[in-house]
């Protein structure tokens, strides 16, 4: 008998999962990989962002100046990747550090101008993508899914 493939299986034949189709993390991961396709396609080549770049941009936008705890916090990231990303971010023009007028030791994080508009303008384009990878779920199905992921995470669900 001959094999096409290395795994001895003929070529576009179904293989089994075996222990990982029962496993949330293989799944999860699976399903990053589509929505990173995604992303990447809407938001990462076409506004040169990485997801956490993005993410970063969003709660800027949605908040206002936020501090880095705050940033660091919500995006888990430890204080040296924060410092590294706010870096990139800053050397780009999308936001600037600006001492807390409450608490002159501690800074806030600030969209600039063209911050702002690349954060409206990839929130924008985050809409179509939204829309692509929901053709996939029933709008019970996507609450649902959210709320899973959130409850995961140990987050609490968009309401």
């Amino acid at each position: 008998m001959t094999s096409d493939t290395p795994s001895g299986k003929a070529a576009g034949s179904q293989v089994s999962l075996g222990t990982l189709s029962g496993l949330m993390g293989y799944h999860i991961a699976q399903a990053a990989v589509t929505t990173y396709i995604a992303f990447d396609e809407h938001i990462g080549k076409p506004f040169g962002l990485r997801k956490v770049e993005f993410s970063l941009l969003m709660l800027l936008l949605a908040n206002g100046p936020l501090t880095p705890r705050q940033l660091a916090g919500t995006l888990t990231l430890t204080a040296p990747t924060l410092t590294l990303l706010l870096d990139r971010l800053q050397a780009r023009g999308l936001l600037r550090r600006e001492r807390n007028p409450s608490d002159g030791r501690s800074q806030h994080i600030v969209l600039t101008a063209r911050g702002r508009r690349v954060a409206d303008d990839s929130a924008a384009a985050a809409g179509p993508m939204e829309r692509g990878l929901q053709t996939r779920l029933s709008r019970a199905e996507h609450a649902m899914l959210i709320e899973l992921l959130c409850r995961l995470t140990g987050s609490t669900p968009p309401r």
